[in-house]
């Protein structure tokens, strides 16, 4: 029961880890320049990465998500 817990909890707090990677990246694409004096070579090369690990991150939550949530198979011996 524990770990199937701290499966779920990891699964939920992945899914905020997500939102925060691609926060993060369209900030600094498309809204930096109006808070801060940033080059808009150096946004792009640390807002992209951002945003393609974001999106890697959506894939492995959503694996996350299907095998802490799912219902578990019991094996009859």
């Amino acid at each position: 029961m524990d770990n199937r817990f701290s499966k779920q909890f990891h699964a939920i707090f992945g899914i905020f880890m997500v939102c925060f990677y691609l926060g993060i990246g369209i900030f600094l694409l498309f809204f930096a320049d109006r808070y801060f004096v940033i080059d808009k070579a150096l946004r792009g090369i640390v807002g992209v990465p951002f945003i393609l690990y974001g999106l890697y991150r959506i894939y492995r939550t959503y694996i996350q998500l299907v095998e802490a949530f799912s219902p578990e198979k019991e094996e009859d011996e």
